[in-house]
């Protein structure tokens, strides 16, 4: 079964505020899993901040970035906390893994 990923990379600014950052993460990942067509993400941060998001369809990546609080962090995220961002969404159409001892 295919599946969709939004990888949301980050730069952020040095002087944000830290704990906004961080209660505004949180916010917006328990918003992003009552979301329909949301599957799960991983994230980590240090020179970068990565993000990826995955989804059932592109419909619901649309709602998830239409979604009104999630605009409203948007633009926080543009204002307040980071130099620069990107975002790509890609379709994923296989996957494999392994998990060690």
């Amino acid at each position: 079964m295919s599946y969709y990923a939004v990888i949301f990379t980050s730069i952020k600014d040095p002087s944000a505020d830290a704990a906004g950052y961080a209660a505004t993460a949180v916010a917006i990942e328990q918003l992003a899993m009552q979301q329909p067509g949301y599957i799960g993400h991983e994230s980590a941060r240090n020179e970068i901040g990565i993000t990826v998001s995955y989804w059932e369809s592109v419909e619901a990546i649309k709602n998830w970035k239409e979604q009104t609080d999630h605009l409203l962090a948007q633009q926080m995220g543009r204002e307040k906390f980071y130099t620069s961002y990107k975002v790509r969404v890609c379709k994923v159409e296989r996957e494999y893994e392994f998990e060690g001892k």
